[in-house]
């Protein structure tokens, strides 16, 4: 993928990136021509987009067929008291467009679903699933699969949360075949068992630290800098202050 060069305010916008030599110029060139879609603009989409744009990612996508409401203010930072009632894709899309006006922004203002999954996300390099249902969730996972784009997936609830990278149609360096979510989880939990947030609670703080793990897993996936979380799964106990990962592999089928 080809893209126009850093301009003289990108490259001291992007410094602290460029002098990294994990990153450097050609990791911010890579940033630059990403293209990465973002489902919902919420508690984890919120702080994904605010540093994926901040990063200088070229291309974000948002999808989101919802409208600001207060009780999303506690934890949904790049909205606020003033966006009550707008959609939550045009309120996302000017607060990035605050924080960097290099990124173009391509709104989906509709809820992603069967019908139009397979068309959104064959226009983007990465996803990133910041939804808060099991049915968005294995939606975007098998999607994802089918069509061979890297899912970086997060979910979290009350005071904890996990997340983990997603490319099943590539082999690692062990030569077996990479987990896919249903390895992880093979089927959602029945309706009714795990309580949405609205009935359980959530902490605020909590998404924003779920969602900037999500927002650093991309940025390591574009510029290739460390290991992403490919069959590993990172959880985060905000009570304890505990991180823990576990490994997760392919089961046979």
């Amino acid at each position: 993928m080809t893209t126009e060069p850093l301009n003289p305010e990108e490259i001291q916008r992007y410094a602290r990136h460029i002098i990294l030599p994990e990153i450097g110029g050609a990791g911010q060139q890579a940033l630059k021509a990403a293209r990465v879609l973002v489902i919902g603009a919420g508690g984890l989409g919120a702080p994904v987009l605010q540093y994926l744009a901040a990063a200088g990612i070229g291309t974000l996508g948002i999808v989101d067929d919802d409208t600001v409401s207060l009780s999303n203010l506690q934890r949904q930072v790049i909205h606020a008291t003033s966006d009550i009632g707008r959609a939550k894709a045009d309120s996302a899309a000017e607060f990035i467009g605050r924080i960097n006006p290099h990124v173009a922004v391509i709104r989906h203002g509709v809820r992603l679903d069967a019908s139009n999954a397979q068309t959104l996300f064959s226009r983007y390099d990465i996803v990133v699933d910041g939804s808060d249902n099991f049915e968005t969730r294995y939606l975007a996972a098998d999607t994802a699969e089918h069509l061979q784009i890297t899912l970086v997936t997060g979910a979290v609830g009350r005071f904890d949360g996990s997340l983990t990278v997603l490319q099943p149609w590539k082999r690692g360096s062990d030569g077996r075949q990479n987990p896919s979510y249903r390895d992880l989880f093979p089927a959602p939990p029945p309706p009714g068992v795990v309580p949405s947030c609205a009935e359980a609670g959530i902490v605020g703080a909590l998404t924003g630290v779920i969602g900037t793990l999500q927002a650093m897993e991309v940025i390591k996936l574009v510029t290739g800098a460390g290991e992403p979380l490919i069959g590993r799964l990172l959880m985060y106990d905000a009570l304890t202050a505990r991180f823990d990962t576990i490994r997760y592999g392919r089961k046979v089928r």
